[in-house]
């Protein structure tokens, strides 16, 4: 009796270093693992392969993402490396890559070339290039938000092929309430001096005006006029080129005379021990966020987030925490809802719905059914 052939799931992308795509690309790939499947990952390569690699998954190096026309050369060698490993399933989450595997796959025997699966995970501009991320035989969106975008911008794309699975949180990570152990309170503390009873409200996003921040400064000038004790921290760095707007930033703290109630401490690698200490969280992104992963951080350590309520983070807030939803834009609900939850705080209840286990038992729910169905390209 012959023994059955393990699964094999190629995941591509451009590249390893940093990012959701990359975190979740490395988050299905351990779960396939632990599920007895192989799991291949094609990318240019970056600092978290030895995550990877360690975690059981096998990487193969190819400048797949590069963004040249000599990059359409991978096209073949990527069509004999699918026949030549087995691949049963292809995963491709970014569109250039996207395109060299998509043109890979088209041009194999329907027979034997494997089952396709795209993820879009942002508001791509609409166009053909773009139109890639729609061709998979089943289309993952990683919000209710970017599903409607495709709905629609890509009315060509069959709704019967679309899957929403929003992104998850480790609740093994980000445990609700978590607190940090004391060597680092000390640390902070000793680095970052306040006045006892201040209550810290957080801004984690990278310095870029769309991300908010300047509704944030003007939120806690409002604050403080009022008479709450309260210290806003801006969490992130800005791009080389956009060191201009954290002049502006700095600026406008300045001239509001806010240097003493706004820090901003650039990026940081301990964003969960701040979040955790915070009072609140914010999120204040002008255009709607694909998801949006701090929101869901947060609520799971169990602190609470207002945020505008539109995008992924809108969603998330309705189901999880509607205390935190605010109008986007609107500084006078915005002050008065963070207001309302400083001094009559509501508690973040733990949740079921936006886990890492959802997303990786949903996603592997999505590659089974490919592969128990009907080829239909």
């Amino acid at each position: 009796m012959s023994v059955p052939r393990a699964i094999t799931v190629l995941q591509i992308l451009p590249a390893l270093n940093s990012g959701g795509v990359e975190r979740g690309t490395l988050e299905i790939s351990r779960y396939l693992v632990q599920q007895g499947i192989r799991s291949l990952v094609m990318s240019g390569g970056g600092r978290l392969t030895d995550q990877l690699l360690t975690e059981g998954g096998e990487h193969f190096t190819c400048p797949i993402g590069k963004k040249s026309l000599l990059t359409l050369r991978h096209v073949r060698p990527l069509r004999r490396f699918m026949l030549e490993h087995k691949v049963d399933l292809l995963h491709v989450r970014s569109r250039l890559p996207a395109w060299i595997a998509y043109l890979a796959w088209r041009g194999m025997d329907p027979k034997l070339r494997p089952r396709l699966v795209t993820s879009v995970h942002g508001f791509y501009t609409v166009n053909r290039y773009s139109a890639v991320m729609t061709f998979g035989e089943r289309v993952i969106a990683v919000s209710n938000t970017i599903s409607d975008y495709l709905d629609a911008n890509y009315p060509q794309l069959d709704k019967q092929q679309v899957r929403v699975i929003p992104r998850g949180v480790n609740k093994h990570e980000f445990p609700h309430g978590f607190q940090p152990d004391d060597r680092w309170l000390t640390k902070w503390h000793r680095n970052h001096p306040r006045p006892q009873g201040t209550q810290l409200l957080t801004l984690p996003a990278r310095l870029t005006r769309w991300k908010g921040q300047l509704d944030f400064i003007d939120l806690i000038a409002r604050l403080v006029q009022s008479g709450l004790p309260v210290h806003g921290l801006i969490v992130g760095d800005a791009d080389p080129k956009k060191q201009h707007y954290q002049r502006e930033l700095e600026a406008r703290i300045a001239a509001l005379n806010l240097h003493q109630y706004i820090s901003l401490i650039g990026h940081r690698n301990d964003l969960k021990e701040i979040m955790s200490i915070s009072s609140m969280v914010l999120s204040l992104s002008q255009d709607p966020e694909a998801f949006g992963r701090t929101t869901p951080e947060a609520l799971s350590l169990g602190i609470p987030v207002v945020g505008y309520d539109h995008g992924g983070v809108g969603e998330v807030l309705r189901a999880w925490y509607p205390h935190g939803v605010t109008p986007v834009g609107d500084l006078d609900a915005l002050t008065q809802t963070v207001s309302q939850l400083l001094a009559h705080p509501v508690p973040v209840p733990p949740q079921t719905d936006f886990t890492l286990e959802h997303m990786q038992t949903d996603t592997l729910s999505v590659y089974q059914e490919l592969l128990g169905s009907t080829r239909t390209r």
